[in-house]
Formats: structure tokens, C-alpha cells, sequence
């Protein structure tokens, strides 16, 4: 009984380290990609 015969996707699920860090790294990609797009769209302010 190896790991050859598991899917790549069951061996992720059976990791908590795996899943803690991807847990942290696609929620902070993801809203720092968001965020830059948001800060990105805005209208340039009129100066006085």
C-alpha cells in the first residue's frame, strides 16, 4: 500500500500542514490582488 496509488488531490487533503498553508497564502493573494485592483480603478482626485 503506497502513496502511487492515491490522487494528488487526497494526498493535499490528507496534509494539515498543506492545507494550513494554503489556508494563508490564496485569502492573502487574493485580497492583496483585490485590494491593488481597488486602489487601482479609483479616479485620479482633482487637485485645488
Amino acid at each position: 500500500m503506497g502513496n502511487e496509488n492515491t490522487h494528488w488531490l487526497e494526498r493535499l487533503m490528507e496534509n494539515p500542514w498543506m492545507l494550513l498553508i494554503l489556508g494563508i497564502v490564496v485569502p492573502t493573494i487574493s485580497y492583496t490582488v483585490w485590494g491593488v485592483y481597488d486602489v487601482l480603478s479609483l479616479p485620479v482626485a482633482p487637485l485645488p
